[in-house]
């Protein structure tokens, strides 16, 4: 009888234990939470922030781009060809070959457009997620690249950085960053206002329709009156010119005078590449002081031509945007230039990709936007088509002059 006795006490003592334990234990989680109210209550939420700190996880993003575009990863140093998958984080590296040009969206609305031959750095890209903070850092290492805002709130921080000088691009701003392989630099501003600071802390506040250049020690010069880029009028883009008894034509080239500054002479180029790449440029001319020149002696095919003008001080302006003409013969048959495997991709919004395949070189346009068949044939291109859009029209060029078109169907099926 006494072992039963024994037992029982032993079990009514074990049972009273695990109670005391399992009390013990919401009593501790009562107290902590009761801690986190009155944190929370007397400093405010820890995680507020997070949204401002994770949000550069999502990247900058390609809107598009054309030819040899380039990224280096910041992490792993490796080199990956741009894509509409790829995301920009905080220290990775764009290049631009000569053939390349790519358009950035960044965390605060704003534009960046890198420039043929060009080298950037996405120093920082972090918005919170009100969208009322924001810190954008692009670092121009060489070539040129244009930036452009949307309207912000003083917390907005938008910084340009050359190897010179440090730029804070308010709202509503149309700027463009040159860095020279000499180790000069140039600042346009079209519209709002940058301020730019050089390396020994001088300060210079540019607006709207200013120019400055910077000179391999730093110093910023004077403002100047931006010179405007002059703009082409014949002949038209797409026009098609006859060819002479002689088998080549003989084409006047026309622009009109910047509509600000100005020029003391004109720089014409006409190339065989959308990109004026050095192998395909068939013209060159400079010190031109009138607003024509004939290019003579082009023999069948398509052509592209721009122009750009330049100050007495020795400001130049940007190029025009290149135009495309076609010399072709009279009474010649004009054979089809074919393309396959053509296809639309959705990507959201309004944004499609055109892709397809044709013979190396072939110059296809679509939507305003044109591309060069790559040396396997292939061919993408980016477009925001309007809304409603169904289809498209693509039109494909060869080297001849020859033209074709062909219609692709816009489906918004991923």
């Amino acid at each position: 009888m006494a072992t039963k006795v024994s037992h029982f006490e032993i079990d009514w003592w074990i049972i009273q234990k695990r109670a005391v334990y399992t009390a013990a234990s919401i009593l501790v989680l009562c107290v902590m939470a009761a801690g986190a109210v009155v944190y929370v209550w007397k400093y405010g939420n820890p995680l507020k922030n997070v949204a401002l700190h994770s949000d550069p996880l999502a990247g900058a993003r390609f809107m598009s781009f054309e030819g040899d575009v380039r990224v280096i990863r910041a992490a792993t140093r490796q080199v990956v060809l741009a894509n509409n998958d790829v995301q920009l984080y905080p220290d990775d590296t764009v290049q631009t070959q000569a053939d390349g040009r790519a358009r950035i969206s960044m965390a605060d609305g704003s534009t960046v457009v890198v420039r043929p031959n060009s080298t950037i750095i996405i120093r920082d890209n972090a918005s919170a997620e009100d969208g009322k903070r924001s810190n954008v850092h692009v670092v121009v290492d060489s070539g040129q690249m244009l930036v452009r805002t949307q309207p912000q709130s003083e917390d907005n921080k938008n910084v340009i950085e050359t190897p010179r000088t440090q730029n804070q691009i308010s709202g509503q701003t149309a700027a463009s960053f040159g860095v020279n392989p000499e180790g000069t630099e140039e600042i346009r501003v079209n519209s709002g206002t940058v301020e730019s600071t050089n390396r020994i802390g001088e300060r210079l506040s540019l607006q709207g329709g200013e120019y400055v250049s910077v000179n391999q020690s730093g110093t910023i010069s004077k403002p100047q009156r931006l010179l405007d880029v002059p703009q082409p009028l014949q002949p038209h883009d797409l026009e098609k010119i006859l060819a002479g008894g002689s088998g080549s034509a003989s084409v006047a080239l026309r622009w009109q005078k910047p509509q600000s500054g100005v020029p003391s002479y004109y720089r014409v180029e006409v190339a065989t590449s959308p990109f004026f790449v050095p192998s395909g440029k068939v013209i060159e001319r400079d010190q031109l002081v009138v607003t024509q020149f004939n290019a003579s002696d082009l023999r069948p095919g398509a052509y592209f031509w721009r122009i750009r003008a330049t100050a007495s001080s020795g400001q130049t302006s940007e190029w025009s945007e290149p135009l495309k003409f076609l010399v072709t013969t009279p009474g010649a048959n004009t054979a089809a230039v074919l393309v396959s495997n053509l296809s639309a991709v959705y990507l959201g919004g309004n944004v499609y990709i055109i892709r397809g395949a044709t013979s190396p070189g072939t110059s296809v346009r679509v939507s305003g936007r044109e591309a060069a068949a790559a040396g396997d044939g292939i061919f993408q291109i980016q477009i925001n088509a309007p809304p409603g859009t169904r289809e498209v029209t693509i039109e494909a060029s060869d080297s001849q002059g020859n033209s074709t078109q062909y219609r692709v169907a816009l489906t918004r099926t991923s």
